[in-house]
């Protein structure tokens, strides 16, 4: 009986983590890196958005490898906000993902924890890819105002990308 018991326990705990599990959405495939005209487009959109909502936002457009294409300060932005942008975008270029779904997975707890040991991964929201074609140019990532006022920035800007 106890044996019975012992198995059913460790089949329990075999079983239990793999239904917790997140299907992992498909990743984005790569594109030819957003070029400096697109990029200036995107920030426009997103200081557009910005002002609508009434917030100030630094703005950064990276290519698909991580690095910085452009970049844009709204006036009275605070400072902490600069590096918080291009690192948002960096991360979501590099994971192929909005920022925020690295958020949802370090709030679901357990095994999205680790996401906090993933190197150049800003779990917060305001990071978003940029998609032209079915695939990922570049990533723009925003920073200055809420975490939902940044991401609502950051899809407001990169939705006039085709």
């Amino acid at each position: 009986m106890l044996r019975l018991i012992y198995g059913l326990v460790l089949v329990l705990l075999i079983a239990i983590p793999s239904l917790a599990q997140q299907p992992t959405p498909p990743l984005i495939p790569y594109g030819i890196s957003i070029s400096t005209e697109n990029a200036k487009k995107v920030a426009a959109a997103a200081i557009a958005e910005s002002q609508k909502i009434k917030c100030t936002e630094a703005i950064a457009i990276v290519d698909t490898g991580g690095y910085l294409v452009y970049f844009e300060k709204m006036p009275d932005t605070q400072t902490g906000s600069i590096e918080l942008a291009i690192e948002k975008a960096r991360t979501s270029a590099l994971f192929r993902r909005p920022t925020k779904a690295l958020e949802d997975m370090v709030a679901q707890g357990g095994l999205g924890l680790r996401v906090l040991r993933f190197t150049n991964a800003i779990p917060v929201e305001g990071g978003f890819p940029i998609v032209s074609e079915g695939k990922l140019i570049g990533a723009i990532g925003l920073s200055g105002g809420s975490g939902e006022q940044d991401g609502q920035v950051a899809k407001a800007a990169v939705s006039i990308i085709k």
